[in-house]
């Protein structure tokens, strides 16, 4: 904006018995800019002084000195990092616009293009990990199109500057002392440690906390090195992430079915996990033809009766660990599907719906609440609770009981019907 405003004057002609514009322009923006260097003088200042503050907290968390001197030696306040903090744009996109672009026909070129390119790594750690390649390669497709959007933002950097903002300050001073640990370690220099604004990192962005706990030097070379070029540590990581997060080899994460006609819908949700027998008495069939897989799975419907629909197996929960989002967790499976030559899902969806507002799940929340179906708690997260209130409110007014929140839903409640 700065270059714009002075660009403008310099393009201005004096006019006879006016004063020079060139002057007259710059003088507004020399004081905006004035302004704009005094905040960021200010915001650098009340930095610099948390981390004096936070040294001690970092040592007795056992960071070396010469760790921290070195990893706060070029500090930036990182305003990017809080503008995205304060202003994250709501996550409002139905399920099936997400698939869309999560599973986009370049998504799935990508995947198969990865997975050519580095078989033989993916079959090595398919090997070990017993977590099947196309999935490893699903999440890289999804955290970072496979390696292509890492993100640049200084890690210690943004994540000192969003603990000092103290918007999320206990989280956020958490995920900066593990960073430092990293660093402690000797797994990558602080130059070196960049990712997204919120301290995601590599290929398939590890938190700080997550590297700690799951990160593996799969090539041997003494460094968990998640951030470079060679994505081998960053895919074998992710692989040991999702077998300490539960994955079972040889069992699929979830697939899609039909069901029959005049199905109770009550029996959705992912509580009730039956093995394949008890769902196949009921109906259920896999889209396809073929049979059930064996293991307990329950019943999810994502879009309600009206869209597809899936049995999902504790793999699913799995994939959970790494993004509990029932989107992501559809995405990375179905993603993975299709690079084993799977088709697309079957089902339809209902797309001329549209995804509530917090504010309206919210709303929706409390109108079941006072209508006497308890949610236990109102704020705008469409969890278990409200699934089976949704569906008990559904079942009294002899409704579809598939605990789908839509806008015509939110309206019956509202109009008290």
């Amino acid at each position: 904006m700065r270059t714009f405003l002075l660009g403008l004057g310099l393009a201005l002609t004096a006019a006879p018995g006016m004063a020079d514009p060139v002057a007259v322009s710059q003088r507004p923006a020399a004081r905006a800019e004035a302004a704009v260097t005094e905040a960021e003088r200010a915001a650098q200042a009340g930095l610099e002084a948390w981390v004096v503050q936070f040294r001690p907290r970092a040592l007795a968390a056992g960071i070396r000195p010469a760790t921290f001197s070195a990893a706060f030696r070029d500090l930036r306040y990182d305003a990017d990092a809080v503008a995205r903090d304060r202003n994250q744009a709501e996550f409002n996109r139905t399920l099936w616009d997400y698939l869309d672009s999560a599973v986009s026909e370049a998504r799935i070129a990508g995947g198969r293009a990865a997975l050519a390119q580095h078989g033989v790594l993916l079959g090595r750690i398919e090997a070990r990990y017993g977590v099947p390649k196309e999935i490893v390669v699903a999440v890289w497709g999804m955290e970072t199109s496979y390696g292509t959007r890492r993100g640049d933002h200084p890690l210690v950097g943004a994540l000192a500057t969003l603990a000092h903002d103290g918007r999320r300050a206990r989280f956020f001073e958490e995920q900066l002392i593990a960073a430092l640990k990293i660093l402690d370690k000797g797994d990558v220099r602080p130059e070196a440690m960049t990712g997204s604004w919120a301290g995601a990192m590599g290929h398939t962005q590890f938190m700080p906390t997550s590297y700690l706990d799951f990160a593996v030097d799969f090539t041997g070379d003494g460094r968990r090195d998640i951030w470079s070029d060679d994505p081998s540590d960053a895919l074998a990581s992710t692989a040991a992430y999702l077998a300490q997060s539960g994955w079972r080899s040889g069992e699929p994460w979830g697939v899609e079915v039909r069901l029959p006609a005049g199905f109770d819908f009550s029996r959705s949700g992912k509580s009730l996990r039956q093995p394949p027998a008890r769902w196949e008495a009921l109906g259920v069939r896999r889209v396809g033809g073929s049979p059930l897989p064996a293991g307990e799975a329950a019943l999810l419907l994502p879009a309600g009766a009206q869209g597809a629909a899936f049995l999902i197996y504790p793999n699913f929960r799995a994939i959970a660990r790494y993004n509990p989002a029932d989107a992501y967790v559809i995405g990375v499976g179905h993603l993975a599907d299709r690079l084993k030559g799977a088709p697309a899902i079957a089902g339809g969806w209902p797309r001329g719906d549209r995804a509530l507002a917090l504010a309206e799940r919210t709303e929706l929340q409390h109108l079941l609440t006072a209508a006497g179906f308890d949610t236990g708690g109102a704020d705008g997260m469409i969890g278990p609770n409200t699934l089976s209130a949704l569906r008990a409110w559904q079942a009294a007014r002899g409704l579809v009981a598939d605990g789908y929140a839509n806008e015509a839903v939110l309206n019956r409640l509202r109009e008290g019907a």
